[in-house]
């Protein structure tokens, strides 16, 4: 099902304003800074937070309300339809992880023995039926968040709600619970709206991005489009592109770490450059050729991406790129390989100082 909203709340330093649409099959990732407003954008349409103005509706139909101060509707949170996953599992502490699961199921007029057997077949599904008789004090926080991932699903509600479900998980964890968390979004049938901080999340999973900062959309657009043209750092950075600031001169940056970045685009003063992963091209020894920016750099990471591989490096000028699995494969690239990665003038794009500072956001390059 569909979600629109139109969303006005405030208490206490907040003050958000936020508009969105998500289609049937469509994931919308939220993003911005601590303390944008993205939980509480996510718990507004949810109906845990009420609003001081606006309008929400789930599939067609309003589920909240409010104009001039007084509300006309307001759908209670368990009458919705929704899966939510919060930041954390917040699992029924006196119940087995088979029932957390079958609780839902429950509430939707499951009996028991009906609702137990579904319960299980999730639990199966996300990989955790060998604890189903576990309590939550005895899980292990991917665990946790396996069977809270299935507590929101079972019951088949019509919009899927994460609010950064991969917060607190050690890597090997993360890496893991991430591969689930894509699996189950891409057969959600219905809307999905995921709050993250992470760059290959959003840029994995979302159809669109939605970037909020300080209670305000700042942007919202395909992942493509904000990568291509950011409006903000923040943007730039948080859809895990290239940000590097420093001073220009010119056509010239030097940068405020060392080393120096040509560009296309004149300028002076403050400014951040930004520098699309799959710009960046990776050479086994130092190329020849029209790119104007070519550095000696070590690879330290990399990461699988749907059909792409991150390579992170560092040096005088640490990139990330992105390439294809057959280039790494036949470059033989590997953590603590020396390489040289070129970049076009016309590739780095520069944004005004201001908005760095605005959001006070370091070099996102190592």
């Amino acid at each position: 099902m569909s979600v629109r909203a139109a969303v006005t709340v405030d208490h206490g330093l907040l003050s958000l304003r936020a508009d969105l649409e998500v289609g049937d099959g469509e994931t919308l990732a939220i993003v911005g800074p601590s303390g944008a407003g993205k939980t509480t954008l996510l718990r507004a349409i949810a109906g845990f937070e009420r609003l001081q103005a606006g309008r929400v509706s789930i599939g067609g139909e309003v589920v909240d309300e409010v104009s001039d101060g007084s509300s006309s509707r307001h759908t209670p949170v368990e009458l919705r339809r929704i899966g939510y996953v919060a930041q954390t599992p917040h699992l029924f502490p006196h119940l087995s992880a088979l029932d957390n699961v079958a609780f839902g199921l429950r509430a939707g007029g499951s009996g028991k023995r009906a609702a137990r057997a579904e319960a299980a077949s999730w639990l199966e599904r996300v990989g955790v039926d060998a604890r189903a008789r576990a309590r939550p004090s005895q899980l292990s926080g991917g665990e946790a968040r396996r069977v809270a991932m299935a507590r929101a699903l079972a019951p088949q509600p019509r919009l899927l709600l994460l609010d950064e479900p991969l917060t607190g998980l050690d890597p090997a964890q993360r890496d893991v619970m991430r591969t689930l968390v894509w699996s189950e979004m891409a057969s959600f049938p219905g809307a999905r709206l995921l709050v993250t901080h992470d760059a290959i999340e959003a840029m994995g999973v979302a159809t669109r991005i939605l970037v909020l900062e300080g209670g305000r959309v700042m942007q919202h657009d395909t992942p493509e489009a904000i990568a291509e043209r950011p409006r903000s750092s923040f943007a730039a950075e948080v859809v895990g592109v290239n940000v590097v600031r420093g001073t220009a001169a010119g056509n010239e940056v030097t940068l405020d770490r060392g080393g120096s970045v040509s560009t296309a685009d004149r300028a002076s003063g403050p400014v951040v450059v930004v520098i699309h992963p799959r710009a960046v091209t990776l050479h086994l020894t130092r190329p020849e050729g029209s790119a104007r920016n070519v550095w000696p750099v070590r690879i330290t990471q990399l990461e699988l991406m749907p059909e792409r591989v991150r390579v992170r490096t560092v040096g005088e000028v640490g990139l990330v790129a992105e390439i294809t699995p057959a280039a790494v494969s036949a470059m033989g690239l590997h953590p603590g390989a020396e390489v040289w990665a070129s970049v076009k003038a016309t590739e780095a794009m520069v944004l005004p100082g201001a908005q760095a500072a605005g959001a006070g956001l370091s070099a996102r390059a190592s």
